[in-house]
């Protein structure tokens, strides 16, 4: 069921429709080394098959996952020696070229940069953290989208219509929803739910596909989840994003999405702690220790009950007033002790251990503040170079407003 020509190409219609940049490369005739980036199924490696043919070039193919630098070298080697029969170059398809390692791709630079092979290469992980800079200038990059509904409607009809066996069998497709959501935008995921489901009907007078059928045989969709790989980070981005942006309902969404994916759940709740003092902070400090919590429980409880445990406190610091104040403040101090190194502690706040130390003046002049009423006395504890310098900021929240009229009351116009 591949297609052979961009006309029964399904999808990418942004790369390959009329008058869409690869078309009008291929069209040209002049083409240049690509990388393709996109999901599972949505027709890299059809692409670059289509490109071979519509070009009438040698084409050669390797698998990341099975070939080393050796199989590279011979493969250029002999589309060199192919170069004298065919003065166009030869086109080299990698699959999977992000599972090459920094020696292996070092070995295509050579050949990529002098045109011996036209380089298309099919990722499915982002080439900007997978693919050596050198190789990754030489190349155009092109992102592949998942399939939209109406694309997997009409593969899967093309299936019914024309597949030389099921085209045979009489079947009907009465309901789509759950095929397409199982599915995902993935074409060979969606042919191999037919594929199944009629399987399981062989030798009924009719063949139905349907939505209570494609679910009977499935069970449940495995969810597409690499936890190596870039959607890891991009769903824990939009998890700990949705807390911030106080929507609960996202915040679950996304959590279901890394429980369903397989995720560690001591990694969600690490990011639920980091995220209570980022985000939440001293607005409301109790988001900390139901974070903290929520961790120890999940690490003593595990799967599949941790799930329970995480929601709550998702929800909780998704519904919980936002400061990002102690984050900003250990940032700014941060960044202040880099620009002026190691200023000296002042003599009133030193240790004085040794009779030495303390003709020196370590510790003297300095006021313990338990002496004096409220247990509060105003004298300096920054060095002099940053004795004017403020890093912490209260917030406009509730929590951080008694904060702020506290040191007011205590500092004064010590501290503006």
């Amino acid at each position: 069921m591949r297609p052979r020509t961009l006309d029964d190409y399904v999808g990418q219609q942004h790369l390959v429709g009329q008058g869409a940049v690869l078309r009008r490369m291929i069209d040209s005739g002049n083409m240049s080394s690509i990388i393709l980036w996109g999901p599972p199924g949505v027709g890299k490696t059809t692409l670059a098959n289509i490109i071979s043919q519509r070009l009438q070039r040698p084409f050669y193919t390797l698998s990341a996952v099975t070939s080393g630098v050796k199989d590279v070298r011979d493969v250029i080697e002999r589309a060199q020696k192919g170069r004298f029969f065919n003065p166009a170059s030869p086109i080299l398809f990698i699959d999977e070229i992000h599972r090459f390692s920094k020696s292996q791709q070092d070995s295509l630079l050579g050949a990529v940069e002098a045109g011996v092979v036209t380089l298309i290469g099919a990722t499915t992980e982002n080439p900007s953290f997978e693919v050596i800079s050198p190789l990754l200038s030489r190349c155009q990059m092109y992102v592949l989208r998942p399939l939209e509904p109406a694309d997997l409607l009409r593969l899967a009809r093309r299936v019914l219509d024309t597949d030389a066996v099921i085209s045979k069998l009489n079947v009907e497709l009465r309901q789509d929803a759950a095929l397409m959501r199982f599915a995902g935008g993935d074409a060979r995921k969606l042919l191999n739910i037919i594929e199944l489901v009629v399987n399981a009907q062989i030798g009924s007078d009719a063949i139905i596909i349907d939505d209570e059928r494609v679910v009977a045989n499935l069970q449940q969709s495995p969810a597409l989840y690499d936890k190596g790989g870039e959607m890891h980070y991009d769903i824990i981005s939009a998890f700990i994003k949705s807390i911030r942006g106080s929507d609960p309902d996202a915040a679950v969404y996304w959590l279901a999405r890394m429980i369903e994916g397989g995720e560690d759940p001591k990694f969600i709740a690490r990011r639920l702690v980091i995220s209570a003092s980022e985000d939440i902070g001293l607005a409301n400090p109790n988001a900390l220790l139901m974070a903290n919590q929520a961790f120890d429980a999940v690490s003593k409880v595990g799967w599949p009950e941790g799930r329970i445990i995480l929601s709550e406190a998702a929800i909780y610091l998704a519904t919980s007033p936002k400061s990002n104040s102690a984050y900003l403040a250990i940032n700014e101090a941060i960044d202040f002790v880099r620009q002026t190194g190691n200023l000296p502690v002042p003599l009133h706040l030193r240790n004085a251990p040794t009779k030495l130390m303390q003709q020196l003046n370590y510790g003297r002049d300095y006021k313990y503040s338990h002496d004096y009423p409220n247990h509060f006395v105003v004298q300096q504890f920054m060095p002099d170079e940053a004795a004017t310098r403020r890093f912490y900021q209260a917030q406009d929240n509730q929590q951080e407003n008694r904060i702020g009229e506290r040191m007011k009351m205590l500092w004064g116009d010590a501290k503006k």
